[in-house]
């Protein structure tokens, strides 16, 4: 079981993702609607992975929250997006992501990546 923080500007969207985690048994430790926001939670949860949305509100976009969070904290991201361009997915693989979901995806790819995402990082936690 992973601990989850979600970063998704869409409400409805964010909502959508916490119950299908949650079916999965995962623990959602908390929803963030833009960068800033993302990092203090992370500060006070400590979660195991970050879904995170590429386009967010305010000054800093998931990609650049997604170095922030690889240079500070070193947890895995996860990018949501539904912008697929080459440009935009080669600035976010540059951030050397845990995974990479494109809207609107499935439940279970989902949970396949989330579970990649966790298994992977421990994996490297142990040294493997």
């Amino acid at each position: 079981m992973a601990r989850v923080l979600i970063t998704e500007d869409e409400h409805i969207v964010a909502e959508d993702i916490k119950a299908a985690l949650l079916r999965y048994g995962h623990e959602v430790v908390g929803i963030a609607c833009d960068g800033v926001e993302t990092i203090n939670l992370i500060e006070e949860k400590c979660p195991d992975v970050v879904l995170l949305d590429i386009m967010l509100p305010g000054d800093m976009n998931g990609i650049e929250c997604a170095h922030y969070i690889n240079d500070r904290f070193g947890i895995p991201v996860v990018f949501l997006t539904a912008y697929s361009d080459e440009k935009t997915m080669r600035q976010a693989f540059e951030t050397s992501p845990f995974g990479f979901l494109i809207k609107p995806f499935q439940d279970k790819q989902l949970y396949a990546t989330i579970e990649m995402a966790f298994y992977m990082s421990k994996e490297l936690e142990d040294g493997f």
